[in-house]
Formats: C-alpha cells, structure tokens, sequence
C-alpha cells in the first residue's frame, strides 16, 4: 500500500481499484487506491485500464523508462559548453501528466497544472532557479529517469 507500505494482494485482477484495510482504520474512510499509479483512487470503479488520475496509463510508465536522451540545445553546464542531457519525455512532478521537452529552455509549464518546473532537475522553477538560470545547469544535476510511480512527485 502506497499509504502504509503493508503487503497487499490484489484478488480482482480485472479491478485496478484497491482498498487497504490498514488506512481504512487508521484513517476512519475507506482508502482506495490505483493498482497501477499507486495514487489515492479517482474515478469510477471497477476498471482494469487506468483509474481517473493524470498520467495513469499501462504505456506512460514504458514510454518514461525508454525514451530517448537527448541535448537541451538551450542549456549548458556552468562553466562549460557541454549540452545537459536528460530524457526526452518527463512527467510533471506536480500531477504526473507527461511532457516532452520542446528544445528550448530548461523550465517548462505544465499543460495540466499550470505550474512549471525544471525538466533537468524535476524541481519546481522558483527552486531550481535560485541555483541557476534558464540556460545554466541546475545544481542539483540531472533528476534520473522516472522509472516508477515513487519517482514522480505529487
């Protein structure tokens, strides 16, 4: 379970929708979550496809895990005139929702949320900005791939 880390089987394979007995008690609600996204359940249920929030989708996670590398042609390390390299595609740390990068600075707006943050770093902008600028390296390094659902923020 993504909101007590307690083993749990899922019986319905066709049902992606999982209640944990453990939050359900600890919390007074029934605590639903996605199979899949391991993110607090929305939406109608049962499915076996996706639950209702952004970003659950079977493909989103192999698309993360196998996009290409490629040169933010804007943005290079302090100090140097190496391109930083990250992942083609990111998911918003905000919601989840993927973006590809579109070339051209390292802060991005999501289409979703609205909110905006470094493609490099994950960071939201008025974070990683503090550290670097729009066409400088982020202090933090590059954020690796986002293999798994823990790997994206909300």
């Amino acid at each position: 379970c993504p909101g007590c880390d307690t083993f749990i089987e899922r019986s319905d394979v066709f049902n992606l929708c999982v209640e944990c007995s453990v939050c359900t008690v600890k919390t007074g609600r029934i605590f639903e979550f996605c199979w899949q996204c391991e993110r607090e359940w929305r939406g109608p249920r049962p499915r076996a496809d996706q639950c209702g929030n952004v970003g659950c989708k079977s493909g989103d996670h192999e698309l993360l895990k196998t996009c290409p590398i490629i040169s933010l042609s804007s943005v290079v390390y302090k100090g140097s005139s190496d391109h930083v390299q990250c992942p083609a595609i990111r998911a918003c740390p905000f919601c989840g929702v993927l973006i590809e990068h579109n070339e051209g600075c390292k802060i991005m707006s999501c289409r979703e949320c609205k909110k905006q943050f470094c493609f490099a770093c994950l960071k939201s902008a008025p974070e990683c900005l503090k550290t670097s600028t729009y066409f400088i390296s982020c202090s933090a390094g590059v954020a690796p791939r986002q293999i798994n659902e823990t790997d994206i923020q909300q």
